[in-house]
């Protein structure tokens, strides 16, 4: 047996064994949820006090913490968006870059996928992180820019070739007719990305969202959450006011 097929037989006995298991409940899943532990810490502590005038310093510390002590994909964070009625959505992708002294975000999206649509009617979009292991939320909104195609060719030939041929494998977020379609448009893709190693998908877009407000959230259930927001004003020192918000 091939290491495929063993594969293959694993996947369909383990979907065997989940349709023969009885129903999960929501209320069963609701007691689940309830006994489920949340901020059991121990948990890192965060004085406002000492958190300076502008964000960008503060977001750094605390990715560098998260990168330090190994908290998983630290850099993976929740992008919201909005379509032109105003029907939000949101999806988890990677955080490409970032401008500390401007407090700006950059990530990737092919410009025909459902985010990249949304925000060619809405430029503006909201960002946030959580990392559990250290009790943190960061969330950050503002506008959002289309950054030029140079950047964006960057970003995509310093990707793994596993990443660039998921860039040349079918449409995102367009329907998808079944697996078999997605295996053949993946090969083909393989083929294109061999034979062709420095094309870019033409909608491969970077973004960069201008942070307008920034929060940076502390769990501390014995003390309480502290919650410190930024808000961007040009006419302050440092261009931001700061203040705490109840938890």
């Amino acid at each position: 047996m091939t290491d495929d097929q063993a594969e293959t037989r694993a996947g369909s006995q383990a979907e065997t064994r989940a349709e023969d298991r009885p129903p999960v409940t929501a209320d069963a899943l609701r007691e689940r949820m309830r006994s489920a532990p949340v901020l059991a810490g121990p948990l890192p502590r965060f004085d406002p006090a000492t958190a300076g005038p502008e964000p960008g310093q503060v977001f750094a510390r605390w990715l560098a913490h998260a990168l330090d002590d190994g908290v998983p994909e630290p850099h993976v964070m929740t992008l919201s968006t909005a379509d032109a009625a105003g029907r939000p959505s949101a999806r988890v992708l990677m955080l490409r870059g970032i401008d500390l002294d401007g407090l700006a975000f950059d990530f990737a999206s092919d410009a025909a996928s459902r985010k990249g649509r949304e925000l060619a009617d809405r430029p503006y979009a909201a960002l946030s992180w959580y990392w559990p292991a250290h009790g943190r939320q960061i969330r950050v909104t503002g506008p959002v820019e289309t950054l030029d195609r140079a950047t964006a060719r960057r970003d995509f030939l310093a990707r793994r070739e596993a990443s660039r041929v998921a860039g040349f494998t079918g449409v995102m977020s367009a329907p998808m007719e079944g697996r078999a379609a997605y295996e053949e448009a993946r090969r083909r893709a393989t083929e294109h990305i061999a034979a062709h190693p420095d094309d870019v998908p033409e909608g491969h877009t970077v973004y960069r969202l201008a942070a307008e407000e920034a929060e940076f959230w502390q769990g501390a259930p014995a003390q309480g959450h502290v919650r410190l927001r930024y808000t961007r004003d040009p006419a302050a020192p440092g261009g931001w006011t700061r203040g705490l918000l109840w938890p």
